[in-house]
């Protein structure tokens, strides 16, 4: 049953950070139809790492493993959006 939870804190990790970088990219396509950028880029941040934090501390009631696994599933997920924006794929 320890895998299954460790694998269960990797696809969170992961869905944490499509959340995270997902909105980071959405935030940067809308930055420029923006009257007030400022606050959009506060306001966005403010959520993206509250719900990331939240998650984080939800995971570290499992243990510090799960949140490091968790943390590898993060950047598994910036690695691939970054690979998806890339200009012509």
């Amino acid at each position: 049953m320890l895998w299954l939870s460790l694998v269960l804190s990797l696809v969170v990790g992961g869905l944490l950070g499509m959340f995270f970088f997902g909105g980071l990219w959405w935030t940067v396509q809308r930055i420029s139809d923006s009257s007030s950028p400022y606050l959009v880029l506060l306001a966005s941040f403010a959520v993206r790492m509250a719900v990331i934090m939240a998650g984080f501390y939800l995971l570290l009631a499992w243990g510090w493993q799960h949140m490091l696994i968790a943390l590898a599933g993060l950047l598994i997920a910036r690695t691939f959006l970054a690979y998806r924006a890339k200009p012509g794929a």
